[in-house]
């Protein structure tokens, strides 16, 4: 289908952004890499009077690995994630998963920020930003302001970003340890059916911490801490593995879609989950 007529704007900075959000209001929506937002207009899902390219406002697309802290740029692209010598020594889960979304022709375009604002259920990076208790940067009209990923995410496509707010950055302490992020999809280049995050630090042979975040499994991401919680301090053998898939069954709620009934996704969730926890904790 063709998108409903509107207005385009290419801004040259983050005060011109925010300039015509301002003045536009609802009827304006900026676009990071548009994988998300178009595909919606061309079905007619959205209908935006005033669309917003980002592409040209400078200092957006920088990948910062400083002090044991980690900063991503809005417009950092999958592409360059996967391509980052730098990240893939400071958060190896970040490739992991970014070389599971889509294809490459998506992954050159497609963008953090894109991928974690408009607060798709079924986009890899909000779960993985809440297993990595990331921060987001939000730039308004009064400012700037932080707001963590795990509480950033109230329903599907709502989150906590006012309609003249901008996601700028995304940031978080380098993990350590082992880790994982595990899809189930119905084919190349989809979205999770079900999907993990995780990450586990080992004291010996024990589990000293755990973080466990599921994609694609409720109306937002779901960080489990009850799932985490259950690894910590056992040598995260079956019994364990077995409490913490269990503790993450009672966070999440899955509905029938076309992509399998509730149970079916359960089942998948139990599974990937397992993989998840297994992997990061031999490379831990």
């Amino acid at each position: 289908m063709i998108p409903a007529a509107f207005d385009y704007y290419r801004p040259k900075d983050m005060g011109g952004v925010i300039a015509l959000l301002q003045e536009h209001g609802d009827d304006a929506r900026v676009m990071a890499g548009g994988h998300s937002l178009i595909p919606m207009m061309k079905l007619r899902m959205a209908e935006i009077a005033h669309l917003i390219d980002l592409q040209d406002v400078a200092g957006l697309d920088g990948i910062t690995v400083e002090g044991g802290r980690i900063t991503l740029g809005a417009m950092v692209t999958q592409h360059q994630i996967i391509d980052s010598a730098a990240l893939l020594a400071a958060a190896p889960i970040l490739r992991e998963a970014a070389l599971q979304i889509a294809d490459p022709q998506v992954r050159y375009m497609g963008t953090v920020g894109g991928n974690v604002a408009n607060g798709d259920p079924g986009n890899d990076m909000p779960g993985l930003m809440q297993c990595l208790d990331a921060t987001f940067t939000l730039v308004g009209p009064d400012g700037s302001r932080e707001v963590a990923a795990r509480s950033f995410y109230h329903a599907a496509y709502m989150t906590d970003r006012d309609d003249s707010e901008v996601l700028t950055s995304v940031s978080f302490a380098a993990p350590r340890g082992g880790y994982a992020y595990e899809k189930q999809k119905r084919k190349i280049g989809d979205y999770a059916t079900a999907a993990a995050a995780v990450q586990i630090e080992k004291n010996g042979d024990v589990c000293a911490s755990a973080s466990i975040a599921m994609t694609n499994l409720s109306d937002t991401p779901v960080w489990s801490k009850a799932a985490s919680a259950a690894l910590v301090g056992t040598t995260v053998d079956d019994a364990a593995i077995a409490a913490a898939v269990a503790a993450m069954q009672a966070d999440i709620e899955p509905v029938e879609d076309n992509r399998g009934p509730a149970a079916f996704k359960r089942h998948a969730a139990a599974t990937v989950l397992t993989r998840a926890i297994r992997r990061a904790w031999d490379r831990a």
